[in-house]
């Protein structure tokens, strides 16, 4: 089963990017994330609004208004950042924010016209600081594994915490890689992969290729060497998600 993507517009695709902070250390290389992904997203149909080096205040009032807008007549709807980050939070330019504050606000029993609809935020952020070191693998054969699908009834009920598709640039933990001259290793492959496959391709599908890609880089600058970044998924989806070109 595939999600319906036939609403009258594709959705908005926030993004808070963060080059600047008031404590922290200048992110380089994020503006060319930012336009990256505004081009990719534009070309899947998505409104995208992009957003500064915002305090906490300023990140918290646009995410309640996105919370609280009309999206009966979208698809979906994405939020991206683009900042520091630590175990299980984000900073904006004063201060730090909870991941679940941010995704709390478009649970089910807050956000009434994403209901049953995807929502995907993506975050490109350290996690911690951990580094992922380089080992040496086999290759091995894959198996397809059948899946059953089971046909809803027209009226149902589903938890409200349903259809999140949560995507990290690392696992918990661990330090993410960007150049700065090119942008971070996990927005230029997923920049890259939109482009190749973002209208044929499903979602969850495409970001496993990603994590597939960033794997295959290796972080040999100043003081890291042989150092590897492992991006991953979480995803509460219910159905498969596919951004056709029909907008």
């Amino acid at each position: 089963m595939e999600y319906e993507m036939n609403h009258r517009r594709r959705g908005l695709a926030l993004i808070f990017n963060q080059e600047n902070f008031q404590y922290s250390r200048q992110r380089r290389g994020t503006n060319k994330d930012r336009d990256n992904l505004t081009e990719r997203f534009q070309a899947l149909g998505f409104e995208v609004n992009s957003h500064n080096d915002k305090p906490k205040a300023e990140v918290l009032k646009e995410l309640h208004k996105a919370a609280e807008a009309n999206h009966a007549d979208a698809d979906c709807f994405v939020c991206i950042f683009m900042t520091h980050g630590e175990e299980r939070q984000i900073e904006a330019y004063d201060d730090k924010i909870k991941i679940k504050d941010i995704t709390d606000l478009f649970r089910g029993d807050q956000c009434k016209s994403l209901v049953g609809k995807p929502k995907i935020f993506i975050f490109q952020a350290c996690a911690g600081k951990k580094y992922e070191a380089a080992v040496t693998g086999m290759m091995a054969g894959d198996s397809d594994d059948e899946e059953e699908e089971e046909e809803a009834a027209n009226i149902y009920t589903i938890p409200a915490g349903a259809d999140f598709l949560m995507c990290y640039s690392v696992a918990e933990g661990f330090y993410s890689f960007r150049d700065v001259n090119a942008g971070s290793f996990y927005i230029q492959d997923l920049c890259e992969t939109l482009q190749q496959h973002g209208s044929t391709m499903e979602f969850t599908e495409l970001l496993t290729l990603v994590n597939l890609k960033v794997s295959r880089r290796t972080a040999d600058v100043g003081n890291f060497r042989n150092k590897k970044q492992m991006p991953c998924f979480t995803s509460m989806l219910t159905k498969k998600v596919y951004f056709r070109c029909n907008k």
